[in-house]
């Protein structure tokens, strides 16, 4: 591919390259009453699928909002699935009042395993698409909801009509539907633009580029890579159409805007989240649940290059800018 200046053009460092990974395997990636936990405390067994430092930072964040009491029993799948149901159901016959269930392979060992104990999950993308649905199994979502997400680009971009997406039918077509279906609400006309391999990518963002005001990147390993990342930000800066990403690291490489969620926020949430369980909440009523705080990043040096001016209404909204 042939890439086109950009006015944030660096060099990919290693630890920029090892942030921006983790941002794309995320593209690629009882029942008890509160007064007997707090008198006699509470064992909770976190299920992790690997020793990702993502997975570490959400599972501090559980920890700083989950009972005070309680006393955790951590295993690690090293991320092997059959070591995992191993470990499930090893669980299964503990005293464990809940297991929290971190990245996918654990959710599948121990929805697999074990059917007694509420289990938690968290740190994975779509988890209806997975059938983590289990009577006994609930969590919380890795990505924003569309409306949301919508509703924040319509407050930083009130001119922004026509949104295009690259997106591999296999992996993110339930994105793009839902986008559809929900962007008009928001004034958003939705196109997407198929990638099937890295090969389509050229063309089909060209194509892009020349329909639409901006470029919307969600996490898809097929059309993220460390290879097509930097030449699908230059490119679309060249046009002049702003990107709006998922994750810091996308800002700092030039894209506009990113909404993003934090790691220890997703952990945060889950152990607020136990607590309800904790204190008795019927598990039949717990749907999935979202972030409360959305992280903003923007990227200045790109919106003056490509004269955008973001709202005075909205800039105390960003937690970052670069």
């Amino acid at each position: 591919m042939t890439s086109t200046a950009s006015p944030n053009r660096t060099e990919l460092s290693f630890p920029v390259r090892f942030r921006l990974r983790t941002a794309l395997v995320f593209a690629s990636l009882l029942w008890m009453p509160s007064s007997y936990l707090e008198a006699a405390g509470l064992e909770i067994t976190i299920l992790k699928s690997s020793d990702l430092k993502a997975y570490n930072e959400a599972i501090d964040g559980f920890k700083a909002t989950s009972p005070g009491s309680a006393i955790f029993a951590e295993y690690d799948l090293l991320g092997d699935l059959e070591r995992g149901k191993q470990l499930a159901k090893r669980i299964r016959t503990s005293e464990s009042s809940l297991v929290v269930a971190v990245g996918l392979k654990a959710a599948l060992a121990a929805k697999l395993e074990i059917d007694h104990i509420p289990i938690l999950y968290m740190m994975i993308l779509d988890p209806i698409k997975h059938h983590l649905t289990a009577g006994n199994m609930t969590g919380v979502l890795l990505e924003i909801p569309s409306d949301r997400q919508f509703k924040m680009m319509r407050s930083f971009f009130p001119a922004l009509h026509r949104i295009g997406m690259l997106y591999d039918p296999e992996k993110t077509l339930n994105k793009l539907k839902e986008a559809e279906l929900r962007g008009p609400v928001h004034d958003f006309q939705m196109q997407g633009f198929p990638v099937t391999n890295e090969k389509d990518i050229p063309q089909q963002l060209r194509t892009l580029l020349s329909e639409s005001d901006a470029l919307w990147l969600v996490p898809d390993p097929t059309v993220l890579t460390d290879e097509s990342v930097r030449f699908i930000l230059e490119s679309a800066i060249a046009r002049h159409v702003p990107v709006i990403a998922f994750s810091t690291e996308f800002t700092r490489l030039g894209a506009l805007l990113s909404l993003s969620v934090d790691y220890g926020e997703v952990g945060r949430e889950t152990g607020r989240l136990a607590k309800r369980i904790l204190n008795g909440e019927p598990m039949m009523t717990l749907k999935p649940v979202s972030v409360q705080r959305v992280r903003i990043s923007v990227n200045l040096k790109t919106a003056r290059y490509l004269g955008i001016t973001i709202p005075k209404d909205v800039e105390h909204l960003i937690d970052e800018t670069y």
